[in-house]
């Protein structure tokens, strides 16, 4: 997803180019500028839901292990050891 956000973000910057410098109608200025911040609004989507995810599986991560702590202090204690 990420790398058609990014194609899509290029073409973007080719049509606004493009419709800068006339060098030909392939793209109308409008149409250039709403491709490239559409697909930017896209690139930023995509790169924020990546943040949360690893975000997320960090969060999961440090529950897991504090019940593993805390699953090895409860069995230390029926032990008697410390």
């Amino acid at each position: 997803m990420l790398v058609w956000c990014s194609v899509l973000f290029v073409l973007g910057i080719f049509a606004f180019v493009d419709s800068i410098f006339n060098m030909g109608d392939i793209f109308r200025q409008v149409n250039s500028v709403m491709f490239m911040l559409i697909s930017l609004g896209l690139l930023i989507r995509t790169t924020t839901k990546a943040r949360t995810k690893m975000k997320e599986h960090y969060e999961k991560r440090i529950f897991d292990l504090e019940c593993q702590v805390k699953a090895l202090e409860s069995h230390r204690e029926k032990l008697g050891i410390g």
